[in-house]
């Protein structure tokens, strides 16, 4: 496996507990982000090392760079049709290019002028964003804010094939590090190493409602 981990606890007195984060794994080449697919779709992703097969580029996808963010949607790999759970190392290129694309997938009175142009503004774009309430390993919610993003039309054609340095099949790992999380040993917990990923783009930054710099 090619993602650096560590004790999930020793990470924890690192972390934000509050504010808005993007939590990822990142250097300068790529960003580690997740998704969750049946079987038919992610071991051909997997084998093949792009999204094909059964994967529709007419539908939008949602890709969640926090691993516990992750685990807490996908049930840790054990719900109906997200058995395969895969770490996609993205290009970063890639990754703020979405970032600066990005349209709320609700509205925001102190972005948009009106509804209106919240409405045209999702319309015209290949990218959605959402923050939602982050979560630890057992599912409890906190306050820090996760990101997710959705990816559509032409965006979506590029994820799938050009947008990727590789794929990895986690599924074994999510297993093994379940099994710590039901049994009350979140000291033996290892989880991806992750720290606050900063947009490259200030306006982006700003746009993201981002805590930190």
């Amino acid at each position: 496996m090619n993602i650096k981990t560590k004790l999930y606890k020793e990470q924890l007195k690192e972390w934000p507990e509050m504010g808005h984060h993007i939590m990822a794994q990142f250097d300068d080449e790529k960003v580690i982000v997740y998704q969750s697919y049946r079987p038919e779709i992610g071991n051909f992703a997997f084998q093949n090392q792009y999204f094909g097969g059964a994967f529709s580029v007419h539908r939008m996808t949602w890709i969640k760079p926090n691993f516990l963010w992750m685990m807490y949607r996908n049930g840790w790999g054990t719900k109906v049709g997200q058995e395969i759970v895969l770490a996609i190392h993205l290009k970063r290129e890639a990754f703020e290019r979405y970032l600066n694309q990005a349209v709320y997938s609700s509205f925001q009175n102190d972005i948009y002028g009106s509804k209106e142009e919240w409405q045209a503004a999702v319309k015209n774009s290949n990218i959605r964003l959402q923050w939602d309430p982050d979560h630890d390993p057992y599912g409890n919610k906190l306050v820090r804010r996760a990101i997710q993003i959705g990816i559509r039309n032409l965006e979506i054609v590029k994820y799938a094939k050009e947008d990727i340095l590789e794929i990895e099949d986690i599924s074994e790992f999510v297993k093994e590090q379940h099994q710590f999380v039901l049994n009350n040993e979140l000291d033996a917990l290892l989880t991806p190493i992750e720290k606050p990923f900063i947009p490259s783009n200030k306006q982006t930054f700003k746009l993201l409602k981002l805590s930190g710099e």
